[in-house]
């Protein structure tokens, strides 16, 4: 049983498009034990795959904020719960500097992006093999290749490997849109008269705006 480990710890976005990479391996590899690195708050997220057979949390946001004698036993921990197994190969689709840090404390080969491709540079310093794609080419298809060529196969139809359900609790009876309004990063975040503007165009279609929140 070939034994995988995928490294993308955030965000939720990028964790969304990690999972077609997640059900090329499934597919391809249908004996495969993929398990995957990701932060504490997104646990649930990549629960939701069912190609997933093991998650391993970290929390090292929270662990930068408040770090201490009780984060560093909870790295140790982490520590040994990443390297509890051998890996086949060791996927990280994240492209920076502390994704490889993890990808490097695993134990097995790792595979990432190129310099020209990696978010940060210096990140491909830590993988054993890299590959490059154009800009032109989609975050999505850029981590379904990584697997890809790292397990030797042709991905197939594009396919997250989790379905909505019928209906979500949160939604009201009438036609909707959820607007994902919020980000981490400056560069991402659209002024608000414009999300002013985008929310009355939908209400004159006919469509209710949900705006989900929180302080994750």
């Amino acid at each position: 049983m070939a034994q995988i480990l995928l490294v993308r710890m955030s965000s939720l976005g990028d964790i969304l498009h990690t999972f077609p990479a997640a059900t090329d391996i499934r597919r391809a590899r249908p004996d495969a034990s993929v398990a995957w690195v990701v932060e504490e708050a997104y646990v649930p997220l990549v629960r939701m795959h069912p190609g997933v057979t093991r998650i391993i949390p970290i929390g090292l946001r929270r662990w930068r904020r408040t770090f201490g004698f009780s984060a560093f036993k909870e790295f140790l921990q982490f520590r040994s719960a990443i390297r509890a197994n051998a890996y086949d190969a060791i996927l990280d689709t994240q492209g920076l500097l502390k994704s490889a840090f993890v990808a490097r404390t695993a134990r097995g080969p790792v595979y990432g992006f190129g310099p020209r491709t990696a978010r940060e540079r210096l990140a491909s310093r830590f993988y054993d093999t890299k590959y490059e794609f154009d800009a032109s080419v989609h975050k999505i298809e850029r981590y379904r290749q990584v697997a890809a060529r790292a397990l030797a196969y042709e991905p197939g139809t594009l396919d997250y490997g989790i379905a909505a359900p019928a209906k979500p609790p949160f939604a009201p009876s009438a036609r909707y849109c959820v607007l994902l309004h919020a980000t981490a990063r400056p560069a991402k975040q659209w002024q608000e008269s414009s999300w002013t503007e985008l929310g009355r165009a939908l209400e004159a279609r006919g469509l209710v705006c949900v705006l989900p929140w929180g302080d994750e």
